[in-house]
């Protein structure tokens, strides 16, 4: 082992593909291979797909499997302020001795062939739960799923798919059913699927998929139903009623995701306690999350400010829901978005909730969109737009007019996490 710093080793990653995605197996597998295979000897594993809620989702599992007592590994994706965030290890986040020595060993044993960066920092992940005991395995899917860089595990315990909706279309294809074919991709022979609400296209691919390869599904509106009654959550399955508080994580579409979660729970015969810790004790930075200390909150100190990471159109309607029902408040975004992303889709229901948007480039990423197309993007959907050089000086310009304004910064994960890390 070097002594390298895990930030070191992560940037000498960078270098070894000439992309920064590239979908297929074949890379994973021979370094897998040379690791010994870490993939086989892991927890039992949770495996989570979709286009929005997976991230939120895992963190209801997860709370809800350490809320009855369990110790659980789990790796999402991207970070927001540190890489570590990635990779939890038997419930804590994973130590820099422990990272640089799993970067270190993947590093080395790649021996310098191609290999994209998440491809490689997942099979370090995989290696860091191969050699920490734990009783479950959470994964969430990084793109796609069918060759995703996750999608390796032979015979998971159970695989969810959350709400799939347009994105990432040059990747994944241009409809929402060929999208819809690599998120099934996970669906594993005779392995039981959750899957959350879907339009008609997509739960078409879900069932055909599940049916070819004999793998029981869990499906919203059909085997599991939830939703508010009188300020509780109300979930219902073929085994009974459980009657929850209301998710500590914002927004009607969080319902949704925690249905899910909780049907992962009841299929696993975890027990009641898991369920309310499920939406009780669920921690998910970045969704709708209010920033009350930093920086930007004592430069505006009258102000209420939010951090949100949604970045597709299903994103967007999502936080105009919730908006709506926040307590009435003149609201003003400060929007940062990639070049990759629905820019008009994503703004256009927001523009009905918002009075204004002052646009940012997101710092130190190639592919943002630049601060004037965000604003060009805001003035095509009726919002009225202004551009500003950092999110700072966005918020300096908007509390000259409205001191006391609800101010939603938001448009990407990317974004969020330069917020985290300035603010925190």
């Amino acid at each position: 082992m070097t002594n390298t710093s895990s930030d070191a080793i992560l940037e000498r990653m960078m270098a070894l593909h000439p992309k920064v995605i590239d979908l297929t197996l074949d890379r994973v597998w021979c370094l897998l291979g040379r690791l010994d295979n870490p993939q086989t000897n892991l927890p039992p594993v949770i495996h989570i797909a979709g286009t929005n809620g997976k991230g939120s989702t895992q963190a209801m599992i997860r709370a809800g499997l350490e809320g009855a007592g369990l110790r659980v590994h789990a790796y999402t994706s991207p970070h927001l302020a540190r890489f570590h965030e990635r990779i939890r290890l038997a419930g804590e986040l994973i130590s820099e001795p422990n990272l640089t020595a799993v970067l270190d060993e993947c590093y080395a044993a790649n021996g310098g062939e191609n290999i994209t960066y998440f491809e490689i920092t997942t099979c370090a992940a995989l290696l860091a739960f191969s050699r920490t005991a734990a009783d479950y395995t959470l994964l969430e899917v990084g793109l796609g799923g069918r060759l995703d860089a996750t999608n390796v595990i032979e015979r998971p315990t159970i695989t969810v798919v959350t709400p799939i909706s347009m994105d990432h279309e040059q990747f994944l294809g241009d409809t929402l059913g060929k999208i819809a074919a690599e998120k099934a991709g996970i669906i594993k022979p005779g392995v039981p699927c959750v899957v959350g609400p879907q339009e008609d296209e997509a739960l078409e691919v879900i069932e055909y998929t599940a049916a070819r390869l004999g793998a029981p599904l869990l499906v919203h509106g059909q085997h599991w139903h939830v939703n508010e009654e009188n300020g509780r959550l109300v979930y219902q399955d073929e085994t009974g009623l459980r009657d929850l508080p209301l998710p500590n994580l914002m927004g009607a579409h969080q319902h949704q995701n925690a249905g899910a979660a909780i049907a992962v729970l009841r299929h696993l015969n975890i027990g009641d306690d898991s369920y309310e810790a499920s939406v009780t004790d669920a921690q998910w930075p970045a969704r709708m999350q209010r920033l009350k200390t930093g920086p930007l909150v004592e430069a505006a100190t009258q102000a209420e400010l939010w951090l949100d990471g949604g970045h597709n159109a299903a994103a967007g309607n999502a936080l105009a829901n919730v908006l709506a029902k926040l307590p009435e408040r003149q609201t003003h975004m400060i929007c940062g978005m990639l070049n990759t992303k629905d820019v008009t889709g994503y703004l256009a229901p927001l523009s009905k909730q918002v009075a204004s948007l002052t646009a940012v480039s997101i710092p130190g990423e190639a592919n943002t969109l630049s601060a004037a197309d965000t604003a060009a993007a805001a003035a095509s959907v009726s919002l009225p737009s202004a551009t500003a050089d950092s999110v700072a000086d966005a918020l300096n310009k908007i509390m000259v007019h409205t001191p006391d304004a609800r101010v939603l910064i938001c448009g990407s994960l990317y974004l969020a996490g330069n917020v985290l890390r300035k603010n925190g």
